[in-house]
């Protein structure tokens, strides 16, 4: 690995941040991302949260189109956010991630959907929502774990700058609808409770 140079650009620093990404072994299991330019590095989630992912993940295989595929650890690129995200899970066309090496521009996914877990729920909430919108992403699923008042499911939209209005919220035990492409109903009923 060659060495990492300090600049005052914003293109290099963000080339230096996604090569030390790329280059660097890091903890394996772990989740490695960039955060508005900081490196983190997230423990496997816990087991309650991947049956909340794996849940969604099969009502959503029923939807979408046979071109497009759900992703669980595909980083997706927000340069103008220094931004190195890896959603729960990813919605996109298949042809445009498979041809990539490490990451895709987050502009390509069609839907993105995070779980919450308690350590790092604020960056779910605020920091990865801002970059989601700036990319243009055109639907947020956050299902919050740990929000302040219980569980809840959270539909973001229609992006604007690094914005998203809020199109639906329930809590848990409440249906959530996903509008078209995807026309979907997901029963959070079907969520395990912490």
């Amino acid at each position: 690995m060659s060495a990492l140079t300090v600049s005052q650009d914003p293109d290099q620093i963000w080339d230096d941040l996604v090569r030390f990404w790329e280059e660097m072994d890091w903890p394996e299991g772990s989740k490695v991302e960039i955060i508005e330019g900081i490196i983190t590095v997230s423990p496997v989630p816990a087991p309650r949260h991947n049956v909340i992912a794996e849940r969604i993940q099969r009502r959503l295989y029923s939807v979408i189109p046979s071109d497009w595929e759900i992703f669980q650890t595909l980083a997706i690129a927000v340069p103008s956010r220094l931004g190195m995200l890896i959603p729960d899970l990813l919605v996109a066309p298949v042809q445009e991630c498979v041809e990539a090496e490490s990451h895709i521009p987050a502009a390509l996914a069609e839907l993105v959907v995070e779980v919450t877990s308690k350590s790092n729920a604020q960056h779910d909430r605020v920091s990865k929502p801002a970059a989601y919108a700036t990319a243009g992403i055109p639907l947020y699923l956050l299902i919050d774990r740990w929000a302040p008042g219980g569980p809840t499911a959270t539909l973001f939209g229609e992006p604007k700058g690094d914005v998203y209005r809020v199109l639906s919220a329930v809590k848990f035990g409440d249906p959530i609808k996903l509008p078209d492409p995807f026309d979907l109903t997901i029963d959070t009923g079907e969520f395990p409770v912490d």
